[in-house]
């Protein structure tokens, strides 16, 4: 009987379930792990979403199969939240979906649109659903930077007039994961232009769109001129209102393409569950207080984190966006590489990180923390990485 499977031959080892079975083991011996590896909220849902939740879940009638592309109020309360947010109007009939989390729509609009053989452009380094969606559905993958400056452009230029099959599909992630970098309108402007001119469907994933630190909040790419001719934006409450467990998330915009994901959807899923997706809307039409709560903590805790591991001898760029730093190895354990590197922290410091090599090769030499864990145990965590890095012999500065 045939045991390798097409799919699955198409999919490498996951760099990072080695390092995370690692966490597991040291924690099922009794260690205590500080874990900056994912990106799991440590923070609850308000209340009144969790309310919301009990209230409806006791009503006999919302335990039955829900709609596939979400009920009717939860996606008029997602094309509120776009026009609140952003002063972009969307049909929430014709161009809006629910997804089970951005991660589920980004796969199931790559099994919609994609056919064997594709050329897909993706960054690198990247969230891995960004290329694995894809290539599981038979794509090819052609890497561009993460980076906006003028070399992403060159990129996207080489790869339409070099790349056979043309690429017909762009995935953008701004803020990024795991880079943490950010765009403005400006670039998404030249964006949409640039896949008009070239007949390219741009993709954006804007999962950490209210966690910005730098004052300027997040633009979406449907505020471009004409972004709705060509784009589709996932978007999710995992971060936005600590709900990463309940699987909630949207695609916005383009009919063609939301068209696409509600029919390959419809074939997969019945939906969420409805009293999930009756709080989701509590969630996006109630008190939005919580946000900018959230928003203000992240903040603190890319401060402490920073502060406190450039005392421990690890400098990390504090990241304008998102829950991640993105962080270069010290440069005298460069060489180590960024899974070992990983291994070494789990073991001899008890931190846990994610490898950049796990995101693509351009993350090779970086390491990603995720800021999921109170200021106390940031601090905690510091200390414990000085002590291994003392012990490679790299310097600390003066406390």
């Amino acid at each position: 009987m045939e045991t390798d499977f097409y799919r699955i031959k198409r999919l490498p080892p996951y760099v990072i379930a080695e390092v995370n079975a690692m966490r597991a083991a040291a924690r099922a011996s009794g260690r205590d792990i500080i874990d900056l590896g994912m990106g799991n909220p440590d923070l609850p849902p308000p209340q009144h979403v969790i309310d919301k939740l009990c209230e409806v879940a006791q009503n006999p009638d919302a335990h039955g199969y829900s709609q596939s592309k979400g009920i009717p109020g939860l996606r008029k309360a997602q094309a509120n939240y776009y026009e609140r947010r952003w002063g972009v109007d969307v049909d929430p009939e014709s161009e809006v979906v629910v997804t089970l989390g951005s991660k589920e729509g980004l796969a199931s609009l790559a099994t919609a649109i994609t056919a064997p053989g594709d050329t897909v452009l993706a960054p690198n380094p990247s969230y891995p659903i960004h290329t694995f969606g894809f290539i599981i559905a038979g794509a090819s993958i052609r890497s561009v930077p993460t980076t906006p400056d003028e070399r992403y452009w060159d990129a996207l230029e080489k790869a339409m007039s070099f790349t056979v099959p043309r690429p017909t599909v762009l995935i953008v992630n701004y803020p990024s994961n795991p880079t943490a970098e950010v765009v403005d309108l400006e670039f998404y402007q030249r964006l949409v232009d640039w896949a008009k001119a070239n007949k390219v469907w741009i993709l954006s994933d804007l999962a950490y769109s209210e966690l910005y630190y730098n004052g300027k909040p997040t633009p979406s790419i449907l505020q471009a001129k004409g972004a709705k001719d060509v784009a589709i934006e996932f978007t999710s409450l995992s971060k936005t209102y600590s709900m990463a467990g309940w699987r909630i998330g949207f695609a916005v915009g383009n009919k063609t393409l939301i068209a696409a994901l509600t029919r390959v959807k419809s074939y997969i899923d019945y939906g969420a569950f409805t009293p999930i997706q009756a709080a989701a809307c509590a969630a996006l039409n109630g008190p939005q207080d919580i946000v900018e709560k959230n928003r203000e903590l992240y903040h603190k805790r890319r401060d402490v984190m920073v502060e406190a591991f450039g005392r421990a001898g690890w400098d990390i760029p504090a990241p304008p966006a998102s829950m991640f730093a993105w962080a270069p190895l010290p440069p005298a354990l460069k060489e180590m590489g960024s899974l070992e590197f990983s291994k070494q922290l789990l073991t001899h410091a008890d931190v846990a990180v994610a490898p950049g090599v796990g995101y693509g090769e351009d993350g090779e030499g970086y390491v990603r923390i995720a800021m999921v864990e109170n200021e106390q145990r940031l601090r905690q965590a510091a200390r414990n990485v000085k002590r291994y890095l003392q012990s490679m012999g790299v310097n600390s500065s003066a406390a």
